[in-house]
């Protein structure tokens, strides 16, 4: 079943007799059908497909052909696997959702047509069967932002609120009676509230429902189109819940900003709005909320339903702040993944690599754990620490995507029998003629350079973010595709262009004093001349340098391209602490021109487990240093002020809990002892623990 949202409003899709499939190795068969026997109502058919892991560059024999295994439904699907696996026998693709595989093999990702004979239902039309193609248009999503007050001492809801662009909402518990506000409704019944806001939300109708931490906390009753039920998913590798509502998008504004990768001390809605938007939540004490919540409904139900639709408000703002809706729709056209679908790189992959794998001739394979050998990470060059004046930062535009795209690193073009071969690392190569990754790139680089060229900020983000996730996906053991001879021929042939490009600058007689995975890091301290324009002549050089090389050396097309991102005028990059060696991934600068702004990189000011004093302290230190302003009586008036007491404020650590506390039995770290402490106290005034769960 899939839900379009359209112009002529919601439409239900209801695909019948789609059967689930897994594949098999020909030569399994037999043993498949011994193992399954007569407990399933199966079917199996031969297909023009090769099994990927028998197919080898170095070997003669044609690839073991495939056989497909098609039951009726997933239940069954599930059980044959079970068998099988208890047998040694490989299903491939078996993991593949029948939903995403109809999609993906017709290319259908995030909008498409759909064509056929349609019933009325209440509030949306229904298609069963209909003819599904792919389509690019441009659908305007109705969306509201929700939000539930609940009593933490009673357990009930007291109050729900929506906001959109056109309407504004509260339910709230109480007798009914005359309020000034027009948009609050008082229901004298818990369930009657629930029941009755169930109903005026499903004639308001929306495509999409926002919220903050919306799933675990906010979506405890249904309210689907058609009266259907939230469903409920628990994704074990991430430990969350995934709440699927028929008809409806759900989008969790902490989950969504991560995956924009957004980061923030707090992903606290109060946190996030101050640092956005400049405002935050209306209640005084924002860490007893709850009880001021209660005390509200109980005084000042005006004052609670204010506070329930401004929080609505918050997340609706932040949404737009940060263009977050067309970052998840950009991201799903993209993809193929649903709107709601956070995370889920490898689940990308697939939709993308897929269906071209199999039009190439072969099914995916299954992931071999006992094969797993780690690849290494990005180049980082030994950094000369001091203060330097006119150092300019040379980046390498989306350089692992660049290197899959120019030499072709591809599962495919690894074991495609092809005699005219690119070298990789660990003794792989790969065809420089039978590929599809780096043509997926090519697409993905596209598009980003199109939404680029009209500002489009969103689609821009979702591009790069996809794009960059690639070499992490074929660098993890739950890829299907992971084999160390990929993600290896990624990140060494990237040490070998970073350390080949500090040696083409030295030879120009400029002196590179760091570098990191894709930039570097080159003092150009010269008497005379336009610094700025003799950095755009060696970036020039370096291209040109690399386009010949790789030609030459290969008879390939470099897609490599370096740029000069950054020019500082002051630039510090300290030691590590107790020794003269240069750090690593840690360095300050003052960008050169009118704002003169500060950069920091891996120091205590942009790191939330230091202290708000000690960031503080090292940004105002180091604009002094810069601008060469003295020193000496700022830092004993800070030292002061702290021994008086009067920066107490801002001396608090922060630390994340990465477990619950009960979880912390031989190795209690102090943040840990002090958020025991936290809750014992809050305990002893009547508070909920804050730390216990």
């Amino acid at each position: 079943m899939f839900w379009l949202a359209t112009p002529a409003g919601p439409v239900r899709i209801l695909v019948s007799d789609q059967e689930s499939t897994f594949f098999v190795s020909a030569s399994s068969l037999n043993h498949a059908k011994n193992a399954i026997g007569s407990q399933l109502n199966w079917r199996s058919a031969e297909i023009e497909l090769s099994c990927f892991s028998s197919a080898s560059p170095l070997s003669k024999d044609v690839p073991e052909k495939a056989v497909a295994c098609y039951f009726r439904n997933q239940r069954d699907l599930g059980f044959a696997r079970a068998l099988l696996q208890k047998n040694n026998i490989s299903c491939l693709e078996a993991d593949v959702r029948p939903t995403d595989r109809f999609l993906m093999e017709r290319f259908i990702r995030g909008t498409a047509q759909v064509s056929g004979e349609f019933t009325e239902r209440s509030g949306y039309l229904e298609f069963i069967d209909p003819k599904l193609r792919r389509a690019e248009c441009d659908i305007a999503l109705s969306i509201v932002s929700l939000d539930i007050e609940t009593s933490i001492s009673q357990n009930i809801v007291l109050s729900i609120a929506v906001q959109s662009d056109t309407v504004s909402k509260v339910f709230m518990l109480g007798e009914p009676r005359d309020t000034p506000l027009d948009y609050l409704e008082f229901v004298n019944d818990e369930k009657k509230l629930i029941t009755t806001f169930v109903e005026w939300f499903s004639v308001l109708d929306p495509d999409v429902v926002i919220g903050w931490s919306i799933v675990g906390f906010d979506l405890s009753f249904a309210f689907g189109r058609g009266g259907a039920s939230i469903n409920w998913r628990f994704l074990e590798n991430q430990q969350r819940y995934y709440a699927v509502v028929p008809g409806r998008v759900i989008l969790d504004g902490i989950e969504l900003l991560r995956t924009a990768t957004y980061r923030f001390d707090s992903f606290s809605l109060e946190n996030v709005a101050r640092e956005m938007l400049g405002r935050g939540k209306l209640v005084h004490n924002v860490d007893s909320r709850a009880y001021e919540i209660e005390e509200m409904h109980r005084q000042d139900q005006e004052s609670l339903a204010k506070y329930n639709l401004e929080d609505c408000a918050l997340v609706l703002d932040i949404f737009k702040h940060a263009n977050l809706i067309e970052f998840a729709t950009q991201r799903g056209r993209l993809t193929g993944l649903e709107l709601d679908r956070q995370g889920g790189s490898v689940a990308a992959f697939d939709f993308l690599y897929l269906p071209q794998l199999h039009r190439a001739g072969f099914v995916a394979p299954v992931v071999d754990q006992d094969s797993i050998v780690n690849s290494p990470g990005g180049y980082v060059l030994d950094s000369s620490p001091g203060i330097y004046e006119k150092v300019m930062v040379f980046d390498f535009k989306s350089l692992y995507p660049s290197i899959i795209r120019t030499f072709h690193v591809d599962p495919l073009a690894m074991v495609a029998p092809d005699n005219d071969r690119i070298p990789g690392f660990l003794e792989a190569s790969f065809s420089k003629n039978h590929f599809l990754l780096p043509r997926i790139i090519e697409e993905l680089w596209l598009e980003r350079d199109r939404a680029k060229s009209v500002n489009d900020v969103a689609s821009s983000q979702a591009i790069k973010i996809i794009m960059n996730s690639f070499y992490g996906v074929l660098g993890t053991p739950g890829c299907r595709f992971f084999d160390a001879r990929l993600a290896s021929s990624i990140t060494m042939r990237g040490h070998e262009i970073l350390q080949k490009t500090r040696d083409l600058i030295e030879e120009r007689g400029y002196r590179v004093i760091y570098g990191d995975t894709d930039s570097v890091f080159v003092l150009m301290d010269m008497a005379e001349g336009n610094v700025d324009s003799e950095a755009q002549l060696l970036s020039g050089y370096l291209n040109d340098w690399w386009r010949n090389e790789l030609q030459s050396r290969y008879q390939i097309e470099s897609y490599l391209e370096i740029e000069f991102e950054t020019h500082f005028s002051k630039f510090f990059m300290p030691t590590i602490r107790g020794s003269s060696q240069g750090s690593k991934k840690r360095y300050a600068g003052m960008l050169s021109g009118p704002d003169a702004t500060l950069v920091f990189k891996g120091l205590e000011s942009v790191r939330s487990d230091w202290t708000p004093l000690a960031r503080e302290f090292q940004r105002d230190l180091y604009q002094r240093v810069f601008v060469d302003e003295p020193v000496i009586g700022f830092v004993k008036e800070t030292v002061q002020e702290v021994l008086s007491g009067q920066r107490d404020s801002q001396l608090t650590f922060r630390r994340r809990l990465r477990r619950k506390l009960v979880e912390y039995v031989k190795n209690v770290p102090p943040h840990v002892r002090a958020a025991r402490l936290a809750d014992e106290h809050r305990a002893a005034s009547f508070f909920r623990p804050a730390y216990d769960s």
